[in-house]
């Protein structure tokens, strides 16, 4: 099996719970440097910056992008540049135009980009994917609810413009969502923002497929832990319910799996291959879907956020 090094841009908490054990248990991939001006790892070479990585490592074979949407498109695009793969964490960019330019760019330099949607990796979605097969599906509803405080605590940029507020967490259900169902659009949307926010604190949605199934989506941050991930597809040979965020899969009410959390491994394992192949996998359709929703959304005061 080829062996592949690889740098890690940003080593914040997103990058410390999932993405270090997860690299260091995939077989054929090696975290071997760094790069972030504010903190470093244990034996691990260290970097202030991407720039100095990519000077300082040119065996490198790709980079794992975990800083805050806004900064991804310019880094991504210095990696690719330097013909280095992409990894990069949910959601890929700040903007649609921004993923569509790294696209383009990955593609002519012929070079590796990977949209890592991690819920996608959850135990239960792939068993889910091949149960739906074929059926007529009836209905959905979704409630991704968790505490912000819990989960989030003190990242004030999700709360700025761009830091998508609860759709980024909601953002891992329409991940799962696009990729078990047909192609569905948005019909309307109501939008909870706080008083001193830019960002949704929580959002209804309601989506229909061009069969005229209807999806209905709640997300919100203001649920006391535990969390409340939660997906149920009425079809007409059954329900099936996804719980845990995937982790759990319920048909008619028997379980048919109840696992621990297991997503950023299945993630390494399958960006390690698209290295091995060569090829890239970089669906926006999760992120579509939350640019329509801010872009249609009727939106509504809520009393001031305090972390």
């Amino acid at each position: 099996m080829p062996s592949f090094r690889l740098g890690l841009v940003g080593v914040g908490k997103i990058a410390r719970d999932q993405h270090l054990a997860a690299i260091a248990g995939t077989p054929g991939l090696e975290l071997v440097a760094t790069a972030d001006p504010h903190a470093r790892l244990d034996g691990v070479a260290a970097y202030p910056s991407l720039v100095a990585m990519l000077d300082a490592e040119p065996s490198l074979d790709g980079v794992a992008i975990c800083t805050p949407a806004h900064l991804r498109h310019e880094l991504a695009t210095l990696a690719l540049r330097h013909d280095k793969a992409v990894l990069l964490e949910k959601p890929p960019g700040a903007t649609l135009a921004e993923i569509e330019d790294l696209k383009a760019l990955a593609a002519s330099r012929g070079q590796v980009l990977f949209a890592a949607w991690h819920s996608r990796f959850a135990p239960g979605i792939a068993t889910a994917r091949q149960w739906l097969a074929g059926k007529v599906v009836r209905g959905v509803a979704i409630r991704w609810h968790e505490d912000v405080r819990v989960w989030h605590p003190g990242q004030r940029w999700l709360w700025e413009a761009g830091g998508m507020g609860v759709f980024d967490p909601g953002i891992n259900a329409l991940s799962i969502a696009t990729e078990l169902l047909a192609p569905f659009f948005l019909r309307r949307a109501t939008l909870e923002i706080p008083e001193n926010c830019q960002t949704p604190i929580a959002a209804a949605l309601a989506f229909r497929s061009a069969a005229g199934v209807e999806i209905e989506a709640d997300f919100d941050f203001r649920h006391e832990d535990p969390p409340c991930w939660e997906m149920h597809i009425d079809t007409e040979q059954g329900v099936l319910s996804l719980e845990k965020g995937g982790a759990r899969l319920v048909i008619d009410g028997e379980a048919l799996m109840d696992e621990p959390e297991r997503e950023y491994p299945g993630v390494y394992a399958h960006f390690q291959g698209l290295l091995e192949r060569g090829e890239s996998d970089m669906d926006i359709a999760p992120l579509r879907h939350v640019a329509d929703a801010l872009m249609l959304g009727h939106r509504h005061a809520v009393a001031p956020f305090h972390d």
